[in-house]
């Protein structure tokens, strides 16, 4: 059995969670009130950019030329296709790109993507790799469970869906998974149970993400 196939069943509780959270659900319903939306689009493009420092990270980690070249894809991917998709996001929403660009991160996005980017910078393309899988699969099977019921009317909220339920994200959410799987397969048993640790820390943080744009978390002081 795969490393992600024996994390495949926690993996499958904690998306289960994301779809239950009410954001996720109102967003697949179309249903959603704007403003957590708007919360959630600024906060995700502050993580975004975080995001792509762990692929240039991967790039410099990774074990191969063809693995390096991945890595550098996403990361063009990131602050090209993905951060734009965000601005047009933005720009719909009545929210301006200088405010964009100055978004402050909540205390959630803070925590989480210095986690990422503290453990791609110290830790094993192993321990890179398991933090970053929960972003990927996580997106990829909420968007995909939420299309299997119909995609909303709003066109944002369907423009979500669409694109992480989408044949080209799911593809890199394999190899996401394969390269997991791939570095597992040599690790020792102590680095796979700290490989589950990345990942179990990475796919709660994917839980609070949604729930702190729900609440529209801020600073207590």
């Amino acid at each position: 059995m795969s490393f992600t196939d024996e994390c495949a069943p926690q993996a499958d509780a904690y998306w289960s969670s994301i779809l239950d959270h009410p954001m996720v659900r109102q967003l697949g319903e179309g249903t959603l009130d704007e403003a957590p939306f708007r919360y959630w689009v600024r906060q995700d493009y502050v993580y975004l950019q975080e995001y792509a420092r762990v692929f240039a990270l991967g790039a410099a980690k990774a074990p191969d030329l063809d693995r390096m070249g991945t890595f550098a894809e996403l990361l063009e991917s990131t602050v090209t296709t993905e951060m734009d998709l965000h601005r047009s996001y933005a720009a719909d929403l009545s929210i301006d790109e200088a405010d964009l660009e100055d978004t402050d991160p909540s205390p959630t996005t803070r925590a989480y993507t210095d986690f990422l980017v503290r453990t791609a910078s110290h830790g094993t393309v192993g321990d890179l790799v398991a933090a970053l899988l929960p972003c990927m699969w996580g997106f990829n099977e909420t968007a995909k469970r939420l299309a299997a019921d119909g995609t909303p009317e709003h066109d944002q909220y369907a423009a979500w869906i669409e694109m992480y339920a989408g044949e080209e994200f799911t593809e890199l959410t394999e190899w996401c998974k394969t390269l997991l799987d791939d570095v597992a397969a040599d690790a020792s048993a102590s680095d796979r149970e700290r490989y589950r640790k990345r990942f179990a820390t990475s796919a709660q943080y994917e839980y609070l993400f949604w729930d702190a744009a729900w609440e529209r978390e801020t600073w207590p002081l």
